[in-house]
């Protein structure tokens, strides 16, 4: 049997089929809800028996009663800075507070990640929990947490803080009440989610050096609404058009690196307007550019750092090869144009890739959680996003991002903001999740 009929058969390929859902810049989608998700009636079942079982009921109203201590953690976990690949203050924290609420072990593993086990009962699985610890803000943010009135502001507080703080009251929730999961849990904080981060973390935890892993369930995002089984893949590159820079009157006529980048930029953008205005949805921008260094001065080099994203990797390969192309031709027309002196030079390094993928919504983890979200009072809409589940879902590995719980936004700026309405129903969903994955044990721990 060859690896596509066994992804196949386990309702779980790349998705390709065309979808037009926007995605902004917190990890869930906020496009339209799509129509009802059908929900097998076994997993129905399956949830409300969880949620009258009296353990699981008690638990409940243990996460009701451990809220402002999940506050309090949310609020010491933003005002550590967590910049971009300088996550490690954090993660030494959390470990140290997984450890106290009762994990089996705890490891910071070669890339940073933090990982708390919870040994099942038979431990024929393992289940993951992960929230990423990293942020976009630089070095030197303040991270100090404002309130005004109910709701609280700091740089990170809701993506994905929050989500830290979540998954450690899971684990608290399961060691107070004694439930034992017939799966082994994995409690993890991820670094490298955000940005030139390029999923990092989890690239590492599906590496050969990573622990095995059965089912990945990501939080990411506030809100409970929302299921990502798709994950939306990108490529991000970085250009440098290079020349021997000169004086801008006296060595007229040398190539112009940033007549180049110019030319590359309109290029691109005319080709990839075209391409992006059928078929399934792809964006493209350039977020970044630079160089030069005086007015009077022909530049040496100039850059720009480039993002694409689609849900389809035919598509994401498609707008590559436009930029490519675009990046060529404004070499070679440069070079034509020079009056003296040597060629212009470019550089094109990939400094991010995504891969696309996604999980059919009648495999079993979509299923509970479709069916855990519905229970608990909310409508699912199954979403696409860019989040650590993208890795799994390009290894074939049933897996989702739900949200957080509460309310949020203003993500990656600085007056990002959380609010605690309901906060409560996303820790209750993602137990019931866990639980549903992991299958409960008879008895307590």
């Amino acid at each position: 049997m060859t690896n596509t009929t066994k992804l196949l058969r386990r309702g779980l390929l790349p998705v390709t089929l065309a979808l037009t859902l926007a995605v902004p810049a917190f990890a869930q989608s906020t496009a339209s809800p799509e129509k009802p998700v059908p929900v097998d009636k076994r997993y129905e079942n399956e949830v409300k028996a969880l949620a009258k079982n009296p353990a699981v009921k008690n638990a409940f109203k243990v996460i009701m009663e451990l809220e402002p201590e999940t506050l309090q953690d949310l609020i010491l976990l933003t005002e550590i800075p967590a910049p971009p690949f300088k996550e490690e203050a954090r993660g030494k924290k959390y470990a140290q507070m997984l450890q106290a609420a009762g994990a089996d072990s705890v490891w910071i593993d070669e890339v940073g990640n933090v990982l708390a086990r919870r040994k099942g009962k038979n431990g024929r699985k393992t289940v993951v929990m992960e929230a990423h610890l990293d942020t976009v803000f630089p070095e030197g943010t303040d991270v100090k947490v404002k309130q005004r009135g109910d709701t609280l502001l700091a740089p990170g507080i809701a993506d994905d803080t929050r989500g830290l703080a979540m998954v450690l009251s899971v684990l608290k929730v399961l060691e107070k009440t004694g439930l034992e999961t017939e799966a082994d849990v994995l409690f993890i904080g991820t670094v490298g989610e955000e940005g030139l981060g390029d999923l990092r973390g989890v690239k590492h935890l599906f590496s050969e050096k990573g622990p095995k892993i059965d089912s990945y369930i990501a939080v990411d995002g506030t809100g409970i609404g929302a299921v990502t089984n798709r994950g939306l893949g990108s490529r991000r590159y970085r250009i440098t058009f290079k020349g021997p820079g000169g004086h801008s009157s006296g060595a007229f006529g040398l190539v112009n690196p940033h007549n180049a980048l110019g030319r590359a930029i309109h290029y691109f953008a005319v080709d990839a307007d075209k391409f992006t205005r059928e078929g399934i949805r792809t964006t493209y921008n350039v977020g970044v550019i630079g160089g030069g260094t005086s007015v009077n001065s022909i530049p040496f080099e100039s850059w720009m750092e480039v993002d694409m994203r689609s849900e389809s990797p035919e598509r994401v390969a498609g707008i590559d090869r436009l930029l490519q192309a675009a990046v060529q031709r404004a070499l070679q027309e440069e070079n034509q144009m020079k009056r003296s002196g040597p060629d212009l030079k470019v550089e094109v390094n990939l400094i991010g890739e995504r891969p696309a993928g996604g999980m059919e919504p009648t495999v079993a983890l979509a299923q509970r959680a479709v069916a855990a979200t519905r229970f608990l009072g909310t409508e699912p809409a199954l979403r696409v996003g860019s989040t650590n589940s993208n890795i799994p879902f390009s290894k074939g590995v049933p897996a989702v991002t739900i949200g957080s719980g509460g309310t949020g936004g203003g993500a990656h700026a600085l007056e990002e903001w959380w609010v605690k309405k309901n906060a409560h129903l996303g820790t209750q969903r993602a137990l019931l999740l866990l639980l549903a994955e992991t299958g409960l044990a008879k008895g307590k721990k």
